[in-house]
């Protein structure tokens, strides 16, 4: 990637995602997804849903977390959308944003997800999907790469 494509990009990316540094940025294709390396490491995905963190990236801290109770955790792996009652703890988010759902015992990072609804409403309700999974431990790209 160009060097001014590449600076720009980061600068997109960081009003997201936080403040984001790489020396060397370059592609690569994966069935349809568009995989983004900074110095020769998968840092973030491109696909239908937008731009979202690799699970074996760097950035995972900054996203807001939700974390998983031990029920959740094989369904989560297995692609499953989050459900509220399986949510024991969360970090602060809106609709539309990014999250990186962690289990409960080790807070290992097994999914990243885009938020259906607000941590304020997933509190209130409780009940529903209230994370859609986009790219999950076990996962044909996880698998890949791993």
């Amino acid at each position: 990637m160009k060097r001014k494509a590449a600076k720009k990009l980061l600068a997109e990316l960081s009003d997201t995602f936080g403040d984001l540094q790489a020396g060397k940025v370059e592609t690569a294709k994966f069935e349809e997804k568009e995989l983004y390396l900074f110095d020769e490491s998968i840092e973030f995905v491109k696909d239908e849903n937008g731009f979202y963190p690799f699970l074996g990236g760097s950035y995972l801290d900054n996203l807001p977390k939700v974390v998983v109770d031990m029920g959740a955790i094989r369904f989560v792996c297995n692609g499953a959308d989050v459900m509220a009652p399986g949510i024991t703890d969360m970090g602060a988010f809106g609709v539309g944003d990014i999250v990186v759902i962690r289990d409960v015992t080790h807070g290992k990072a097994l999914a990243i997800g885009v938020a259906k609804k607000s941590s304020v409403d997933i509190e209130m309700s409780k009940k529903g999907k209230v994370i859609k999974n986009l790219h999950y431990v076990g996962d044909k790209l996880w698998g890949a790469v791993s």
